[in-house]
């Protein structure tokens, strides 16, 4: 594991401290670790987002046809909702 020496402002470490106080971390590390493994996921997700959204506007989906928007209609009035 790697040790990373970070400089936050002084308002933010209370804040952290806050979250740690009421139980919702157990130490500041957890917490931070937490923030980035929360950072990291969201920057994968929104670039996978990009991938999908380019692939659709190289290869757009064909325009559904009126059977297909009949056989979505029967499928949604079969489920249980």
């Amino acid at each position: 594991m790697t040790t990373v020496a970070v400089r936050l402002p002084d308002e933010l470490v209370q804040r952290v401290d806050q979250l740690v106080t009421q139980g919702r971390y157990t130490t500041r590390t957890e917490a931070v670790r937490t923030a980035l493994v929360q950072l990291t996921d969201d920057a994968e997700r929104a670039e996978i987002d990009r991938a999908i959204v380019e692939g659709y506007r190289r290869c757009p989906p064909p325009e559904p046809t009126e059977a297909d928007e009949a056989r979505a209609e029967r499928s949604i009035a079969v489920e249980p909702w």
